[in-house]
């Protein structure tokens, strides 16, 4: 029997791979991928459970689901980092949803033809082997590996994704060949930690995208979030790849604390002047390079001195986008035990990293006004315009709805906010 399936995907670009992988797995099988839930006879809640407001939206939906699943007679599936994490809190949800933890991903056929209630959450011992199957667009994600090396006091998505796997060179490279090969613009790679990448299989990140780079074609190459303490390991070999004209200038380094005693608590293993110095040669290479970067603030015992020693690290780097993360405890995490910070506390410093946040991408952006650059449009935005990306990929929206997607163009850069820049083709 072919079934309608309906699939519903949140948080990470890993998650949105499997999700990739499952619907690839099912079109094969011959079951119907559905747009929207309606006279869905299967639907697939892939999950996240990254902090506290995530997990509060995840568990609405779930409830959402199961009250739905009720009047309409659908199988619920719930697939995703809080099925392995906190399968106990789904449970007390919903009693009839299969749960599919994320190393079961490509076990989801059986799961769906099933008519019994599966639970597949224990597979740490499971080396994944397919990678996601190219369909459409101009962007293709890519998963080089699951789970990392880290074991980081507040976070439970090791918990959810286990320990390092890395997928094998030519796997990847030859899916990044067929999606180049069938239309694919963008290419970009995720993991939990890219940097981390062959450390269990004797290769590397760097020599990973060098191979990538061979594969003829007009393609870009965005490499995902690296520790800095993996990315330290193979910085020359690093910096020195980033110079392919298929590669982004961009760097995606998370910071999380610019107080030593704080990321000893967090059990990072950088210090504040490692993350530093990556990011100094970067930019010694790379002037324009686009520097994303990760900060939590109230983390457990977070003083005000140690709060303000992460400003004065946010300044002196220049990041061009803060992802900016108000701790929450997390289930099965030592953080979890520590002493918490207050709310209030929390929220106060949050709101003085955003504004130093927008601050510091609003100068570093005004920078490039009246710039002439070649841009490469990927997607149509609002109002009658595209998002395009620049060599170091940051975004310009052009308003101009004739362009021609996955076609650079030349361009000139005419104003800019906090978080983006607009142009006029030239």
């Amino acid at each position: 029997m072919k079934l309608k399936v309906y699939i519903e995907t949140y948080g990470c670009a890993a998650n949105k791979a499997d999700s990739n992988i499952m619907r690839s797995l099912l079109l094969n099988r011959g079951h119907t991928i559905a747009d929207t839930i309606d006279n869905a006879d299967i639907v697939i809640l892939n999950t996240c459970t990254v902090r506290g407001e995530t997990e509060r939206k995840i568990v609405k939906r779930i409830r959402e689901l199961e009250e739905l699943r009720k009047e309409r007679k659908f199988k619920l599936i719930i697939s995703g980092c809080m099925v392995k994490a906190q399968p106990a809190l789904i449970s007390s949800i919903t009693k009839d949803a299969s749960l599919v933890a994320p190393q079961f991903t490509e076990e989801i056929v059986e799961v769906v033809e099933s008519k019994e209630k599966i639970i597949k959450i224990n597979g740490e011992h499971i080396q994944r082997k397919i990678l996601p199957t190219y369909i459409e667009g101009l962007q293709y994600t890519v998963p080089i590996a699951e789970g990392c090396l880290g074991n980081c006091s507040y976070c439970i998505v090791k918990i959810a994704r286990g320990k390092l796997r890395s997928f094998k060179l030519n796997q990847i490279v030859n899916a990044v060949k067929n999606a180049v090969a069938q239309g694919a613009k963008e290419i970009r790679l995720t993991a939990q930690d890219t940097a981390a990448y062959g450390c269990d299989i004797g290769t590397t990140l760097p020599e990973l995208i060098s191979k990538i780079t061979e594969i003829p074609g007009d393609f870009m190459i965005r490499i995902g979030m690296m520790t800095p303490n993996n990315a330290l390991r193979i910085l020359d070999e690093l910096i020195e790849v980033y110079e392919n004209e298929k590669v982004y200038k961009f760097l995606h380094l998370p910071l999380q604390s610019g107080d030593n005693r704080i990321l000893k608590l967090m059990n990072r293993k950088y210090s504040v002047e490692e993350f530093k110095e990556i990011v100094y040669k970067f930019r010694g290479k790379y002037p324009e390079l686009f520097l994303a970067t990760d900060v939590i603030v109230g983390f457990p015992t977070e003083s005000e001195e140690a709060f303000n020693n992460t400003c004065k690290v946010i300044m002196e780097t220049q990041p061009d986008k803060i992802h900016i993360s108000r701790f929450s405890p997390r289930p099965h995490t030592k953080a979890a035990a520590m002493p918490q910070i207050l709310e209030p506390i929390k929220k106060k410093r949050s709101k003085i990293m955003t504004q130093l946040s927008f601050q510091i991408g609003l100068e570093r952006n005004m920078k490039l006004i009246g710039k002439t650059r070649r841009v490469l449009p990927l997607e149509r935005g609002k109002y009658e315009s595209v998002k395009a990306r620049l060599r170091n990929y940051k975004i310009v929206v052009i308003k101009e709805p004739k362009i021609k997607l996955g076609e650079w163009v030349k361009i000139k850069i005419t104003g800019a906010t906090p978080i983006q820049l607009e142009g006029k083709i030239i």
